[in-house]
């Protein structure tokens, strides 16, 4: 067999990946190759104990996406890639032949090394369907359930098993939501998961204890927790395994690709977890993992597998952040005060606060915080945050242009909004304006 376009894994960077090659070259063939014959929704994952019905209402419809675009499928596991003669080999015996390969082989969780992890009972939250039928069977028989981590993962599970009556108790080794928030909306977070009845405790494990099956949860510092089930949700690594063996480079961050996620290899892709990061800002790699950033990328490679048309400006990634815990919606963008601060800027913050509304006794009115970080030097936006209600998942996406765009706090000031009294804050009161006016009057001090 011999395809113009193959794609290995059908996650959001497969699918997308595919999508845009079958658009940009209508004329080529695509094939997806995914390893699992039901894949998940991996965002939708924490749902599946409490607000879905379970892990059959989060599946992810490959086949809807894909088979109307005249893209092929197959259901197999690739266990080697040879560049040289331009194949791939699948586990059951079929070599693949391939003018351009897209690599979007996702990530795994991370799993500790402390002792007892293999005991009975002691879970992660892979985007594995059969593993996360058991989970959930598991889930209900427990009472006591401990999670260790203090991530978007985590939270977001921890509240929805909350959800099922279970006592939830979150283990974090510093403070909510560290890498993505500034501590107000750490503290913010914190607050409204306790008033929901999940228990925070700050700490490091030592070991896990039981007879076969977890029991306890003993900390560093001696305390120990009784728990009938513990899910480990400590952050993902890159499945570049497929990469390694191909001889492609990587760095401990993922795949290394160049602006149009090219890699090594002229005629090899790579998207989504697999692949290495790097901060807007700063340049540096680090760990991000989302599947908004793999779907971008996946634009950008199969628009420009056989010709450059789509121009990246810039290949470095801003980090844009959601999730909806506790009723409360948090969002990030770019840095936070404190990393901008720890990379050597020197920022002016703006804060805006008010209803979503106007006037603010509709039903669904909620208060809206945001916190913008600019740089003195210029007024120039590098990151904000908001927590508030569901509008805020879509505040944050305007904000996230303005970091691409390096807007400053004078043009983000003067930005043209709509607004109506069911659907948005007042134009009085609009909580990005406020933020960028409060960093305006400060930067002229």
């Amino acid at each position: 067999m011999k395809y113009d376009v193959v794609v290995i894994g059908a996650s959001a960077g497969g699918i997308t990946t595919a999508i845009s090659a079958r658009k940009f070259y209508p004329d080529k063939s695509v094939l997806v190759i995914k390893r699992e014959e039901v894949g998940m929704i991996p965002c939708g994952i924490p749902y599946i104990f409490g607000t879905l019905g379970g892990v059959d209402d989060d599946i992810l419809p490959v086949e809807k996406f894909l088979k109307p675009l005249g893209v092929e499928i197959l259901t197999d596991e690739v266990t080697e890639i040879d560049p040289r003669g331009k194949l791939v080999r699948t586990k059951s015996g079929k070599e693949i032949r391939w003018e351009k390969l897209v690599i979007a082989t996702g990530s795994k969780p991370a799993k500790p090394d402390f002792p007892g992890g293999e005991l009975e009972g002691v879970y992660t939250v892979p985007k594995d369907y059969h593993y996360l039928k058991e989970l959930r069977e598991r889930v209900e028989e427990a009472q006591r359930v401990v999670i260790v981590g203090g991530g978007f993962i985590a939270l977001e599970v921890g509240d929805e098993i909350r959800k099922l009556g279970k006592d939830v108790t979150l283990i974090v080794r510093s403070r909510l939501l560290r890498s993505s928030f500034d501590p107000e909306f750490s503290e913010m977070v914190e607050e409204r998961l306790k008033e929901r009845g999940i228990k925070v405790v700050y700490g490091q494990v030592e070991r896990l204890l039981g007879d076969g099956k977890v029991e306890k949860v003993r900390l560093v510092d001696g305390t120990e927790l009784p728990a009938d089930l513990v899910i480990l949700s400590v952050g993902y690594r890159p499945n570049v395994e497929l990469a390694v063996k191909a001889g492609l480079k990587v760095t401990r961050y993922g795949i290394w690709t160049d602006e149009y996620m090219r890699t090594s290899h002229p005629d090899i892709f790579a998207v989504g977890d697999c692949v290495e990061h790097r901060d807007f800002f700063t340049g540096k790699p680090y760990p991000l993992m989302l599947a908004s950033t793999a779907t971008f990328e996946a634009r950008i490679a199969g628009a420009n597998l056989f010709k450059l048309q789509i121009v990246r400006e810039n290949r470095r990634t801003i980090g844009v952040y959601s999730t909806h815990i506790a009723g409360l919606t948090l969002a990030a963008a770019g840095l936070t005060e404190e990393a901008a601060k720890k990379e050597g800027f020197e920022v002016i913050v703006g804060y805006g606060k008010g209803p979503d509304r106007h006037p603010a006794k509709f039903p669904d009115t909620s208060m809206v915080t945001v916190k913008l970080i600019f740089s003195r030097d210029r007024g120039a936006i590098l990151g904000a945050q908001i927590a508030g209600g569901k509008s805020v998942g879509e505040m944050i996406n305007i904000l996230a242009l303005a970091i691409q765009k390096r807007l400053t706090a004078s043009e983000l000031y003067t930005l043209q909004i709509a607004t109506h009294p069911l659907l948005t804050a007042s134009p009085v009161g609009y909580q990005i304006l406020q933020a960028a006016e409060d960093a305006l009057a400060k930067l002229r001090t």
